[in-house]
């Protein structure tokens, strides 16, 4: 339940209401045990059954396009969700080992709740992090969705599992049929009535936080080039320089952008004259008078790097005028995909996977400037680590007004993780008030407004080219609009030490003498 919740297998929607109830189902089973023991083998059964239901595609990659074994990709995938589990059994053991020492649900219920929150954090950030499928997503349509401009993904699961573990308090409690005392409401009637309050204020109109900017007319690229393909010089790498290069030539919006990786060479490896008349088509190196400079830019992902000081996953972007090429370098690798940690070199080897080790780029780099957008460019599942897109926000006046995805999920085939990024990115866009420009090779190619809504989008596993308008946003004297959300404000300047900070201070005030029974 808890992995159908971030996408549904049959349409791909995430549903907010299934995430709450399988969390309260948890919650509930850990209130029926005694032993801590108990409460850890509930916590790792529902976590790798959640987890591995959620990222289980990576089998697709492993074995389908990395060429391991069917039993060795199983086993993979089965080890990460175990060994991800481990904060969460962690958190359900310490949750009945302490829950009985507290008074009221309510308590018990906030226990839960920041439990859970560690154990969140924890997989988000330890080894690099690998947060896909945190609860907090299934909330992007759901009534928590308010919420995420001003905690982000990590206070709406917060708060989700606070409510989630409220629930099952309740029920508990109704099941017993405890009545009230001396006029006072029933923790269950305290429940129903936050519920309410919860409800109504997710219909009240979200405050616009960030002020309109000049619309763009951009062009999103989808090549759809098979991933068994993409990197094979006989069949895909022409298939990828043609196809995109005729589009990327031929258009007539202000942008066009091109996904991660789509030219799949080095810019000094493609064909002669190939990387020079791209250039030249943007106007790229022209004179400071504007001469033979256009109307269009283009923004594209391409490996950058020599054998000697490295390789880098990049996006560029060519604008007319300019001198010198701006630069994206993908800063948060992809563990096994982009680069090997220690002690895992055996492991890389039973795969073909191509360009698997690559140098990252500095955090927080600047975006594009483009016809009054500043254009910030994030790679693959980088749009993960909203704490890292943050530090694009520290200056208001310098923030980016439109957030641009380059994705290849193609190693995933047609599965449910085209629509779990799709609504990664859709979080995104609704924490910072900003639209999420996302162009992918497969899937899902899209606009997204500064409201996490899907304005256009591409059939995914198609070639195709959508056309449209993004309206970008930022900070503007004349328009009024507070500039960034409350989110943006504190994660660009601390990161998520306040979570934890605040995690750290319940949790002792919860287990301290005067609070327990």
């Amino acid at each position: 339940m808890q992995a159908f919740s971030l996408a549904w297998p049959a349409g791909g929607s995430p549903s907010g209401t299934l995430q709450l109830l399988s969390l309260a189902w948890l919650a509930g089973l850990l209130a029926g045990v005694q032993r801590p023991r108990q409460g850890l083998w509930l916590g790792a059964s529902f976590a790798l059954s959640w987890l591995a239901g959620t990222f289980w595609w990576l089998f697709i990659s492993m074995h389908t396009y990395g060429g391991l074994p069917a039993p060795l990709a199983v086993l993979a995938v089965l080890g990460l969700a175990a060994f991800l589990g481990v904060y969460y059994a962690a958190a359900a053991a310490l949750y009945v080992r302490w829950r009985e020492r507290l008074r009221g649900a309510w308590s018990r219920s906030l226990l839960f709740a920041t439990l859970w929150t560690l154990a969140e954090l924890l997989r988000g950030q330890m080894f690099t992090g690998f947060p896909w499928g945190a609860g907090g997503y299934a909330q992007v349509d759901g009534l928590a969705r308010w919420l995420a401009p001003w905690v982000g993904v990590y206070g709406v699961g917060a708060l989700v599992a606070w409510a989630a573990a409220g629930l099952a308090e309740a029920v508990s409690l109704l099941g017993a049929r405890r009545k009230t005392r001396q006029g006072r409401l029933a923790p269950w009637g305290g429940c129903l009535v936050g519920g309410l309050v919860w409800a109504a204020l997710a219909l009240v109109p979200a405050p616009e936080w960030s002020a309109s900017s000049a619309p763009l007319a951009v062009r999103l690229l989808q090549g759809n080039i098979p991933q068994d393909e993409k990197f094979q010089a006989g069949s895909g790498v022409p298939m990828a320089l043609k196809w995109y290069g005729d589009q990327l030539m031929a258009h007539d919006s202000a942008l066009v952008v091109a996904p991660e990786t789509a030219l799949p060479l080095l810019p000094q490896q493609l064909p002669a004259g190939y990387w020079a008349d791209l250039l030249a088509r943007y106007g790229v190196a022209a004179q400071a008078d504007g001469a033979g400079a256009t109307a269009q830019a283009a923004l594209l992902g391409i490996p950058l790097g020599t054998a000697a000081q490295g390789y880098t996953n990049s996006v560029v972007g060519l604008k007319p005028g300019e001198r010198s090429l701006y630069q994206y370098d993908k800063h948060h690798l992809v563990p096994f995909g982009e680069f090997i940690p220690p002690l895992f070199h055996w492991f890389v080897a039973l795969m073909d996977i191509p360009l698997g080790d690559f140098n990252a780029g500095a955090l927080g780099q600047a975006s594009m400037d483009w016809q009054g957008q500043r254009l910030a460019p994030n790679i693959c599942y980088e749009d993960l680590f909203g704490e890292e897109l943050g530090r694009r926000f520290l200056v208001p006046e310098q923030a980016p007004t439109v957030l641009v995805n380059f994705s290849n999920i193609g190693w995933f085939g047609d599965s449910v993780a085209i629509d779990q990024h799709l609504h990664i990115s859709r979080l995104r866009a609704l924490e910072f008030a900003r639209p999420m420009v996302r162009a992918t090779n497969t899937g899902a190619t899209a606009l997204i407004d500064h409201r996490g809504q899907v304005q256009q989008q591409l059939p995914p596993v198609t070639r195709g080219v959508l056309q449209g308008t993004v309206q970008g946003r930022g900070l503007s004297a004349e328009q009024g609009g507070w500039g960034i959300t409350p989110y943006a404000w504190w994660v660009s300047r601390w990161g998520l030490w306040p979570l934890w900070a605040l995690a750290g201070l319940v949790l002792a005030g919860l287990l301290r003498p005067s609070a327990r029974r």
